[in-house]
């Protein structure tokens, strides 16, 4: 093995190691608080952003989504977001740290399978509508009507005449939506070829992420080219003064993270709504009901 091999292979196990301590420290998002946050090791390995860094902005920038959440319910107003982007882009990491202190009866994830005979008889944006927002609701898409600009064309789902029409119908739909009260956001994730290869990877090799790793995803490795085709047009055409895109450079995934929810929230003139205390009031008891016994079948085994 050569010296350029031997740095080659020592870099590969370097980001390995990155990626399991990354996947690790997304079990402990949910479990930090600030009194904890001074028991987290500061040092990092590599380029990535610093863990303590990250664990409290990630918690601040939750608590200002708290915040969107209590004005968007407060204030009866409809809110749009659609997050794009390449296979293992990220874009679903970034859905579940918007979402993970939220209350999922106001900000909801759409999240559409392949559309079914029925609805390929549709009005194309139909099956979407159904999932928009009323006012106080956060609607978030996990891809979205955009499919059609993307997979569709490079995998051959639609012709040459549904690809075009979306492109002069997406504009004014976008513009109804607008009119209607909706604030909507567009972004769109980007990696890079080698990334994306790593991150396929990964996920082949370990089997509590199998799952994310579908055949179409598969596909998506050996037409690179005909995506970034795909994308570039897709910008070109519906990147509007109205409804603009926005893009992450989702390489790292922290910072992308943070870079997100950081700019979702300087895109919505939100502020703190005050709220009147909740007061607890006493416990009633009452004399005459007893509280019968439970039987014991009835509860699961005790195995830990």
């Amino acid at each position: 093995m050569t010296a350029s091999d031997l740095n080659a292979e020592l870099a590969l196990r370097e980001r390995i190691h990155r990626e399991m301590a990354e996947t690790l420290d997304e079990e402990l998002e949910l479990e930090l608080d600030d009194s904890r946050l001074d028991d987290v090791d500061a040092i990092h390995e590599g380029p990535g952003l610093d863990r303590k860094i990250y664990f409290r902005e990630l918690r601040r920038l939750q608590g200002e989504l708290v915040k969107l959440q209590d004005w968007v319910q407060h204030n009866k107003q409809k809110v749009v977001v659609l997050f794009e982007g390449r296979d293992s882009a990220g874009k679903g990491g970034v859905i579940k740290r918007i979402t993970q202190r939220l209350n999922p009866r106001i900000c909801r994830v759409a999240a559409l399978p392949a559309p079914s005979e029925r609805e390929r008889t549709q009005w194309y944006f139909q099956r979407y509508v159904t999932h928009l927002p009323a006012g106080g609701e956060i609607v978030l898409f996990d891809r979205s009507w955009y499919n059609r600009a993307g997979v569709e064309r490079v995998m051959g789902f639609c012709n040459e005449e549904q690809y075009q029409e979306f492109f002069k119908s997406v504009p004014e739909f976008e513009r109804m939506l607008i009119r209607s009260g909706t604030i909507l956001l567009k972004y769109w994730f980007s990696i890079t070829d080698e990334e994306q290869q790593f991150r396929f990877t990964m996920r082949i090799n370990d089997p509590l992420k199998q799952w994310k790793l579908s055949p179409m995803d598969v596909q998506a490795r050996s037409r690179w080219e005909q995506y970034t085709k795909a994308k570039e047009t897709m910008l070109e055409h519906t990147h509007l003064p109205d409804s603009p895109w926005w893009i992450v450079d989702a390489v790292d995934k922290k910072r992308a993270r943070l870079n997100c929810v950081s700019h979702l929230l300087t895109q919505i003139p939100y502020s703190e709504v005050q709220r009147s205390p909740v007061i607890l009031p006493p416990r009633v008891h009452n004399p005459d009901y007893h509280r019968g016994p439970v039987p014991p079948e009835m509860y699961v085994p005790a195995k830990f």
